[in-house]
């Protein structure tokens, strides 16, 4: 990968690990479930928007309209995971938790996907990121700033983002263009996560300008043309190259979590921290595809 490739991802990564201190920080204004559902009402505008400006047109839904109700199911599970442990935990370890999905996808892969079988590498791949996981939540500092609540919920936002991956992958959902792939993950989350929000409590908590310049950064740099910037860089570059990239994400969001709320990362969580993203790098290497990017 060429220098302006390389930038564009980690530039791309550090949107999306910024995002996780951009969403405990709109928490405190918006509930998250409703945060989440608002989130995805603005982005199916944005989506809408941009397919009238550059032309592109939203097919295929007719024939993918069960695995693409399941797939914006998914989604809107998977965000109300994450947004609520954002809430509840710190940033750095709902981040180790949620970024963890290459684990939890490699093993259902080896047995649900064709090709997909474990090599020795992705195997150590997987032994090391598994530990990484346990030490960082072991920490003490760390686990006296977390709550367990969160953490579980962040572990359940992952598989859901897993489950988002296998169902691209066993379905006709894969043979769409990414607009129409986009429009199930927004369109439906929009639709139920506001229908659902009323259920998690009161909807407003004194939202003030830094709360919606949160959900603007969320609606147009991550949910919408954030998603469709990654797809472009996959249009370009080796899907091998491009899932290299993956581990930068949880990093950064830690250095964020701490440089921004001040969350304890001792030497100990950084050496959890470091076995995470070398696992995360052997169990995506040579991956002929990399791991699905959602609206996340």
């Amino acid at each position: 990968m060429d220098f302006a490739g390389a930038s564009g991802m980690v530039a791309f990564a550090a949107v999306l690990a910024f995002n996780q201190v951009v969403v405990k920080v709109t928490n405190d204004g918006l509930a998250p479930v409703f945060g989440a559902g608002l989130r995805s009402v603005l982005a199916l505008a944005v989506l809408m928007l941009w397919c009238v400006v550059t032309g592109r047109r939203i097919t295929g839904l007719r024939r993918t309209f069960w695995p693409g109700i399941m797939l914006g199911l998914l989604f809107s599970v998977e965000f109300i995971f994450l947004f609520n442990a954002l809430d509840m935990t710190t940033v750095s370890r709902a981040s180790i938790l949620f970024y963890s999905m290459p684990i939890w996808l490699a093993i259902v892969a080896h047995v649900a996907l064709p090709g997909e079988r474990l090599s020795q590498r992705r195997v150590l791949g997987l032994v090391l990121a598994m530990a990484g996981v346990v030490w960082a939540l072991a920490d003490p500092d760390s686990r006296g700033a977390g709550d367990l609540r969160g953490d579980a919920l962040a572990l359940l936002g992952a598989l859901s983002w897993g489950g988002i991956a296998l169902t691209v992958r066993l379905t006709k959902v894969s043979d769409l263009p990414a607009e129409s792939q986009l429009f199930w993950q927004l369109g439906v989350s929009a639709v139920v996560l506001s229908a659902v929000a009323p259920l998690f409590g009161d909807l407003w908590r004194a939202p003030e300008l830094i709360h919606w310049v949160g959900m603007g950064y969320q609606v147009v740099l991550v949910a919408s043309l954030g998603f469709l910037y990654w797809l472009r860089l996959m249009s370009i570059y080796p899907a091998s190259d491009i899932a290299s990239f993956s581990f930068l994400s949880p990093v950064l969001a830690v250095g964020f979590g701490w440089a921004v709320f001040g969350e304890p990362v001792g030497p100990g969580f950084l050496g959890a921290l470091a076995l995470v993203a070398v696992g995360i790098v052997l169990i995506n290497k040579r991956r002929k595809r990399p791991v699905p990017v959602e609206a996340g």
